[in-house]
């Protein structure tokens, strides 16, 4: 009886220190809970934020995919420009000899006059007899008279040309210098603009990364918060119900604080298992070539047959972990290039999207037939639009960083009736 007093006594003095105990709990769980909620708002305005961002990068790397186009097409007519000039310039060079072998006959002609002058028809004059003879030779002066003038005629002729040849070149070069002056500002200002905004998405994104890990502990707090509460109030109740069972109630309070650090114990061990692991990072993959022959089969039976479509390193292969969070893997691979290289397609197909995509920058993709695609993306520039029929090899795109990626490279996956595939399984093996 004495034991069972002491217990009451006991559990008269406790239930005031658990009361205390809620209170400061139930503060903090509404602290954490004022803090959660300030943070999903903010969260919020960053996503928006970053949205406009996004919209905007999009804009501006589609605006540079579309100069990048023109600078290339511009170059092209550099190129024909370039044999113009080539072929102005032999004729510049034709005229010039004309002109020089015409000056030669002139001159010729000049002294043959100058030396006889008027005095030979004197001469003919008084010194013929024969009237049919005599009349012969004025024709034949005439004839030379008529030579000298026509040569002349030609000479200035050949002088007019190689004079409206000339500005023609001039004037050529100069309208193609104006052209690439203004494109290169033009791309110059794009660049600009594409890596401020890029610098800002990239703030944005450590914000969010920063306000994530910020919310994630605080609703682990909440929850840890809520379960203590839990816990007091279940106590607070138990005690209430069972004051008159003193013994009884200490070997339950016993048992239910093992069971508490059991239940924390086990938490923690599920917490632990449940946390992603940060993947190991892989060393630098094998160099893949877009060389050598193409296969012109149905590309079902192109397995392991395939060209890779750019000449470069595997940055990340099909199947690994992609960033800190093991639970999200690779649907393709990433192939390391210089920026501004020529991506091929690998097999022959109609282009079925050739647009900038959130995630992937400028992105091209192919139909292939029988439910086969191919994906080309993070491009600096496309080369191909939606509806236009490729054949295995042809250019498509450049590499570029487009997306939001840190260094030039290209994002190419395959897919199989809507399931990702290993590309590795289809392109040739690197010796």
């Amino acid at each position: 009886m004495l034991r069972v007093l002491i217990a009451l006594a006991l559990t008269c003095l406790l239930q005031p220190a658990f009361a205390d105990e809620r209170a400061q709990t139930q503060q903090q769980l509404d602290a954490t809970r004022q803090d959660i909620a300030e943070l999903k708002k903010l969260l919020g305005k960053l996503q928006e934020e970053k949205s406009g961002i996004q919209k905007d990068l999009k804009g501006t790397e589609t605006e540079m995919g579309k100069l990048e186009k023109q600078v290339e097409a511009l170059q092209k007519e550099l190129k024909k420009s370039e044999s113009e000039l080539q072929r102005l310039d032999a004729e510049k060079k034709k005229l010039q000899s004309a002109r020089t072998e015409q000056q030669r006959l002139i001159a010729i002609q000049a002294r043959a006059a100058y030396q006889n002058g008027r005095q030979e028809y004197l001469k003919l004059l008084l010194n013929q007899q024969n009237p049919e003879k005599f009349a012969r030779t004025l024709t034949y002066y005439d004839y030379l008279s008529q030579a000298r003038l026509e040569q002349l005629k030609n000479f200035n002729e050949t002088l007019r040309q190689l004079a409206n040849v000339e500005k023609d070149i001039a004037a050529q070069q100069a309208q193609l210098l104006v052209q690439q002056s203004s494109l290169e500002t033009q791309r110059g200002e794009l660049e600009k603009v594409r890596q401020e905004r890029q610098q800002v998405l990239a703030k944005l994104n450590d914000d969010v990364k920063a306000r994530d890990q910020k919310l994630a502990a605080r609703e682990q707090d909440q929850a840890d918060l809520s379960k203590v509460l839990k816990t007091i109030e279940e106590t607070l109740a138990r005690q209430a119900r069972e004051a008159e069972e003193a013994r009884q109630k200490a070997l339950i309070a016993q048992q239910e604080a093992e069971k508490k650090r059991l239940r924390e114990a086990q938490a923690q061990a599920e917490a632990t298992d449940d946390a992603p692991r940060k993947p190991v990072k892989s060393t630098p993959g094998a160099l893949v070539s877009s060389s050598g022959e193409t296969f012109g089969g149905p590309f079902a039976s192109t397995r392991g047959k395939l060209p890779w479509p750019v000449d470069g390193r595997l940055l990340a292969r099909f199947g690994e972990s992609r960033g800190d969070d093991a639970r999200t893997k690779w649907d393709g691979v990433m192939i390391g290039a210089s920026a501004g290289s020529a991506v091929h397609a690998v097999h022959g197909g109609r282009v079925v999207f050739a647009d900038w995509l959130r995630g992937a920058g400028l992105l091209v993709i192919l139909d292939h037939g029988n439910g086969f695609l191919s994906l080309y993306g993070h491009n600096q520039t496309l080369l191909k639009s939606a509806g236009d029929v490729v054949k295995a090899g042809e250019s498509i795109s450049t590499v570029g960083n487009s997306g939001g990626q840190d260094t030039p490279a290209l994002y190419f996956a395959i897919r199989q009736q809507g399931h990702p595939s290993d590309p590795a399984q289809w392109c040739r093996a690197q010796g």
